[in-house]
């Protein structure tokens, strides 16, 4: 699976799935879906009412309606940190390559390139864009720059970061773990989700160290970095279950 490394608010990069054709449809139908049922409500209303003064509201308000399929995609990746509401109900957003949040000069680029993805070519040049490309952009996403990404990863219960300790004679390993916090911990469960998935030493020694560093415990010599940080976790939950 396509993945690209994310910064977090930690500046700790995390590696996340590229979102792939299905999800971008899904999303794209969601929206479509919503603009239909605000349409057949303006329908129902010009029928109603569309005689006079009312009869001017109607096309005023159809007029708007337009103009918002048109700048929908723009304005909501805009203000809602690249998402639409069907981005969103999927899970995907749009970034940019560099793993940071994409910029409104990006957002507007890859939205002026819809003509070319979508509207000129019949959804095609956009739709095998998506197929072909490493990173499942479009001819927009190219031009601009970015990328979609799931914002969520697959996980079992197993592997939820907060399932209490069963055994009650439990002994923490570290006794310091009381100075991290819940989204320390989380950051923690993730970043050793992504090393099972991908591999990357690289993101686990890097989170050992800030670890280590910030609860003043060494990682004993025969400790692989991410028992460490199971360890870690599980102090975590032994301590905080009982408080």
């Amino acid at each position: 699976m396509e993945t690209i490394k994310v910064n977090t608010s930690q500046h700790v990069a995390i590696d996340y799935p590229v979102a792939g054709v299905g999800d971008r449809i899904v999303a794209r139908l969601i929206d479509l879906g919503i603009f239909f049922c605000v349409f057949m409500l303006l329908m129902v209303f010009g029928v109603t009412f569309a005689s006079g003064k009312s009869g001017i509201a109607y096309v005023i308000l159809i007029i708007i309606c337009l103009a918002a399929f048109v700048f929908y995609n723009l304005l909501t990746e805009i203000f809602l940190d690249g998402q639409s509401v069907g981005k969103k109900a999927m899970k995907i957003k749009v970034i940019s390559l560099d793993g940071s949040q994409a910029s409104i000069g990006q957002y507007f680029i890859r939205w002026l390139f819809r003509l070319v993805d979508f509207y000129l070519t019949a959804q095609l040049a956009g739709f095998f864009c998506i197929i072909l490309s490493d990173k499942k952009q479009r001819i927009g996403d190219m031009v601009a720059g970015t990328v979609m990404i799931k914002t969520v990863l697959k996980t079992t219960f197993d592997h939820i970061a907060f399932h209490p300790v069963t055994a009650e004679d439990y002994i923490p390993v570290f006794g310091n773990v009381h100075l991290l916090g819940d989204k320390d911990v989380e950051l923690i469960h993730e970043v050793l989700d992504t090393y099972y998935k991908t591999g990357n030493e690289e993101l686990v020694k890097a989170i050992t160290a800030k670890v280590s560093t910030h609860l003043s415990s060494p990682i004993p010599e025969d400790m692989h970095e991410s028992v460490f940080l199971n360890t870690v976790i599980k102090d975590y939950n032994h301590i905080t279950s009982r408080q």
